[in-house]
């Protein structure tokens, strides 16, 4: 590999981070006499829509250092949503090529978020067979296959240290009290975020808690309730961008204090909510990041608990206008939005919240 293709390569990719200026952190409007206060981190409007930007970005710099990627080399992902569209923006940036694995399912809309930075997407039967076909790729056509589920755990932990370098840094300087919030509420999906926001958390010896929410089906609420690493449902999940069918190895539950089941109905009714209060469009996993928000809250008052909470917006709207936004694909799952929207309507106005059991 060129010396020289590899310091320019790195370079562009630092450059790129210096550029990006802090994502918003805005504040929620809840009632002005309530001792809590909630803010939202927008990563949706990362360059590509999301937070997996920066991560996508690191990963790929850890693979250029590691001597793995080279000025043709393919860059490989097995994914059709979020890592696939950042991984795709990088490669572009670089003139590299890329191929996101995807499922055959696949829809129009998520395979134009990736060819609109140059990437191909590569359909495969079985779903599950994306990542089996994603390293064979690379083999065949001497590619280097991120693995972002099984590699991201590494790269997230060697910048843990820096205290500019991150989610949780930026989070810590953008609000306005000058105090650390009470709670930081992520989506859990490859693990990733909450890894990175946690771990920081701790190295740092700041008292934030972190809270994770969990869709219906996933692994991740289970496992972190009974302490077993290896817990596996065997279902996918319904909420996009969140929950798996096993604990990724990336999760490190030894960070995060609390994992909160979110009913899939209340992540929809809550993205939506989000949308006509706040103005946010983003995705469901938002949705399911608000609606724990709105539990932490209710508890926080309860035991008369001053400070703040933080939430992450993980995505945009764009890939789900014709799904989670659409009244008729919803009815289509069967979902009752209505009872979670209610209790989300009433929250500001009462304080009252559904019992979680």
């Amino acid at each position: 590999m060129s010396d020289s293709w590899r310091e320019r390569a790195l370079a562009a990719l630092s450059a790129e981070r210096i550029a990006r200026h802090p994502t918003p952190l805005r504040r929620y409007p809840l009632p002005l006499d309530w001792p809590v206060s909630l803010y939202v981190k927008d990563e949706t409007t990362q360059p590509t829509g999301s937070l997996k930007h920066p991560f996508a970005r690191d990963l790929i710099a850890d693979a250029i250092e590691a001597g793995k990627v080279g000025a043709t080399t393919r860059l490989i992902e097995a994914s059709s949503g979020n890592m696939a569209v950042a991984s795709a923006y990088f490669a572009l940036l670089l003139g590299l090529p890329f191929t996101a694995v995807v499922p055959h399912t696949t829809g129009a809309a998520k395979l134009a978020r990736i060819e609109k930075y140059g990437g191909t997407p590569h359909r495969v039967d079985p779903p599950l067979a994306v990542y089996e076909r994603a390293a064979e790729l690379a083999s065949e056509t001497g590619g280097h296959y991120l693995d972002h589920l099984g590699t991201i755990a590494d790269s997230v932990d060697a910048r843990l240290a820096d205290r500019d370098h991150g989610l949780a840094p930026a989070i810590l300087a953008g609000l306005p009290e000058g105090t650390p919030p009470e709670w930081i509420v992520v989506g859990v999906g490859s693990g990733a975020c909450s890894r990175a926001v946690g771990g920081y958390l701790r190295r740092h010896g700041y008292p934030t808690k972190v809270a994770v929410v969990d869709p219906e089906h996933s692994a991740y609420f289970p496992g972190w309730a009974t302490g077993c690493a290896d817990y596996a449902t065997g279902m996918p999940t319904r909420i996009e961008g969140i929950g798996r069918p096993r604990m990724e190895p990336a999760f490190d539950p030894a960070v995060v204090d609390l994992v909160i089941p979110v009913p899939d109905a209340a992540s929809v009714a809550a993205m939506r909510h989000l949308a006509a209060t706040a103005g946010l469009r983003a995705g469901p996993s938002t949705g399911a990041a608000f609606w724990g928000s709105c539990h932490l809250l209710h508890r926080m008052r309860q035991y008369g608990t001053r400070g703040s909470v933080v939430m992450v917006a993980a995505d945009a709207a764009d890939a789900y206008t014709g799904t989670y936004y659409d009244d008729a694909w919803t009815m289509a799952k069967g979902w009752d939005l209505a009872t979670p929207a209610a209790a989300l309507s009433r929250f500001p106005r009462t304080g009252a919240w559904p019992d979680q059991g």
